[in-house]
């Protein structure tokens, strides 16, 4: 049916070069790149059915990308195409309110403990800088505190890089962002909380909020430490400052009640993505009723969307978290990651090459590093990234699909079975056998 040997083919090729000549770099987001492991074109995706993607040369790979997170059903999912398939037929936009979104706010609001509102956007990026503005406005404040490694979307007050110090003042992580938009944007050490107490020393009555990934899947898969979100929910009480769950990533996949519910934290605004919409461009802010009535129109900050709660979002929105409510598919998945990892560890330890697992829910990350334990951005910098690009390149040599960067998470779904499993493991010894040998 398809190849086994899954280097990206001459159609992938074909339409790189096609791609380059319209297209920035030839992709539509620089994570599709493969400038992080060394270049060359990336697979061209024709099609995908539970645990797999089939790239337009016929080369089937199990992936472990799924979309960044939102295919916690897997692919192509027969309820959340169902839900998309009616929906689309009755009309696909309309710049109108309609039941859908009412029926998946609710669904949010049952799921998700701290949410009593919620405001429908675009995109993760979307809810972040709703998050943020929704948070000042409330408060009054100007000033955010982010952390080292955490990614909150191409928001310019968030797109930041942190220096080599555990607290710097915002320096723009890009060309095209004013020093002055990021002036009030404090960089604090992920999983270190002195870093934030010093921030809070130095500016605690004019910040507005703390952002945090709870588990960071923008650096690869980082858990937080024991007491580390517990001391930011402290510290922000302390200081009468809104703490901000940013669980684009985390939300619904590492708990069905996301992130807060798995640690026992409760953010004051909660931001979501991915698999809020089940696969489609969907993001969403949540928070209490009196926070999220400071937005427009019962409020003064504005916000708005002409795809907003865009029918077909809601509709596979709906579709997947009602059967991710009861938690029968988180444990399910459990079991599968468990075996995936542990076989991941003995391939490495068998041809001697230094590797660490970490996960949270249905995401876990590989770590080419001796370390014990990996929880700041440092430590990920540490790591053996070269190692990384040789391993990823193993892995889609052998049909199997990986972020083609050491920085990203991986995720994995319910459709993953047994025979993905052992695939996924089969290709591992051979390229655990090429990093190696290099």
């Amino acid at each position: 049916m398809s190849s086994s040997h899954a280097r990206p083919g001459p159609r992938s090729i074909e339409l790189f070069e096609r791609a380059q000549r319209t297209i920035p770099g030839g992709v539509n987001s620089p994570a599709r790149a493969f400038n992080g492991v060394g270049g060359g074109a990336p697979a061209f995706i024709d099609r995908a059915k539970g645990a797999y993607i089939i790239d337009v040369d016929g080369n089937e790979y199990v992936d472990y990308v799924g979309s960044y997170g939102p295919m916690i059903l897997g692919h192509a999912d027969p309820q959340v195409i169902e839900a998309i398939q009616k929906q689309a037929a009755k009309g696909l936009s309309f710049g109108a309110p309609t039941g859908l979104e009412v029926e998946l706010a609710e669904l949010i609001c049952d799921m998700v403990g701290s949410i009593e509102s919620v405001r429908m956007v675009n995109s993760g990026t979307e809810a972040a800088m709703t998050a943020l503005r929704l948070a000042r406005g409330y408060t009054g404040r100007k000033k955010v505190i982010k952390f080292a490694g955490n990614y909150h979307g191409h928001v310019d007050a968030l797109l930041v890089n942190a220096g080599s110090g555990p607290l710097t003042l915002g320096i723009p992580g890009s060309p095209g962002i004013p020093e002055a938009v990021v002036a009030d944007t404090l960089v604090a050490t992920y999983n270190d909380l002195d870093s934030v107490a010093e921030a809070f020393a130095a500016h605690g009555d004019d910040i507005a909020c703390v952002m945090v990934e709870p588990v960071a899947g923008n650096m690869n898969c980082i858990p937080p430490v024991e007491g580390f979100l517990e001391g930011l929910r402290s510290l922000c009480d302390a200081h009468g400052t809104l703490l901000v769950f940013d669980e684009v990533m985390t939300g619904f996949r590492v708990h069905p009640g996301c992130a807060q519910a798995l640690f026992g934290v409760t953010p004051d605004v909660t931001a979501l993505g991915k698999i809020v919409g089940g696969g489609m461009p969907v993001g969403a802010v949540g928070a209490s009723r009196q926070v999220m009535e400071t937005l427009a129109p019962t409020g003064p900050v504005y916000q708005a969307g002409t795809l907003s709660g865009h029918p077909l979002g809601m509709a596979a929105g709906i579709a997947t978290l009602s059967q991710l409510a009861d938690g029968s598919v988180h444990r399910a998945i459990a079991p599968k990651l468990a075996t995936l990892r542990k076989g991941l560890a003995e391939h490495a330890t068998r041809h001697g090459v230094p590797f660490l697992t970490q996960a949270a829910g249905a995401m876990f990350g590989m770590f080419f590093t001796d370390q014990p334990r990996v929880e700041r951005f440092d430590d990920v910098a540490a790591c053996d990234i070269d190692g990384f690009s040789r391993f990823f390149h193993g892995m889609l040599d052998n049909g199997v699909y990986l972020a083609p960067a050491a920085f990203e998470a991986a995720f994995i779904s319910r459709a993953h079975d047994d025979e993905a499993i052992e695939r996924t493991l089969a290709a591992a010894d051979k390229a655990f056998a090429a990093v190696a040998q290099a």
